[in-house]
């Protein structure tokens, strides 16, 4: 993946949620403006990308300009603040996933979750493509658990013969970024069929030979 922005930079010294700036510990509210701020910034972003302002953020999150600043010193570390919290929360729902006795149904739950989403978010659709955003060098903990549970879902589908054995997580990443590609060029009436096709192709082409 190749930083283009300069996030990666700025998102490497991103503190601990639960902290200030400085390393102090935040107070109840000042955790719940940071959180409105992010629920903000993930809407809009979303849509938009690094183009929104940060004076939008702040209104749609009902604080003010300078409690986002005092959180997230620029606009570039708040997009990957919010790249990481949607990742951590990818992770955390594999967990479900993994759960299901059907390998090779888990595996996929979790591949189309992480399309779904990055469809819906071009934050999280630059990590997962590798595009204008380099997770691995702005949260590199977060990056590898990741892929290390993509990896560990796959790899329990394949001791089960459950999908083809000749492929590994890089391929799955680079299908998703593929997709990803192919869905940005749809119009929004076609974007759900395109969707659909998609997800069947992905599905039947890891499905394993008979």
């Amino acid at each position: 993946m190749t930083d283009r922005t300069g996030i990666a930079g700025t998102a490497a010294a991103e503190t601990d949620p639960g902290t200030s700036l400085s390393g102090r510990p935040l107070r109840a509210d000042a955790r719940r403006n940071r959180a409105r701020v992010l629920r903000a910034a993930r809407d809009l972003f979303a849509a938009d990308g690094l183009s929104v302002p940060l004076d939008e953020i702040a209104r749609r999150a009902g604080v003010g300009a300078g409690t986002v600043h005092r959180h997230f010193p620029t606009k570039e570390a708040l997009f990957a603040a919010v790249v990481v919290d949607q990742v951590e929360q990818l992770v955390a729902d594999a967990a479900t996933y993994a759960t299901n006795a059907d390998s090779r149904e888990a595996l996929l739950a979790m591949l189309a979750r992480m399309l779904a989403e990055g469809i819906e978010s071009r934050p999280l659709k630059a990590a997962l493509a590798g595009t204008d955003f380099d997770i691995r060098t702005a949260a590199p903990d977060v990056a590898a658990r990741l892929r290390e549970t993509l990896h560990d879902l796959l790899q329990r589908a394949q001791r089960d013969r459950a999908v083809r054995g000749d492929i590994d997580v890089d391929d799955l990443f680079a299908l998703l970024a593929g997709a990803f590609a192919t869905l940005r060029h749809a119009d929004a009436e076609g974007a759900p069929d395109r969707f659909a096709r998609l997800n069947a192709v992905l599905f039947d082409g890891l499905r394993a030979p008979r």
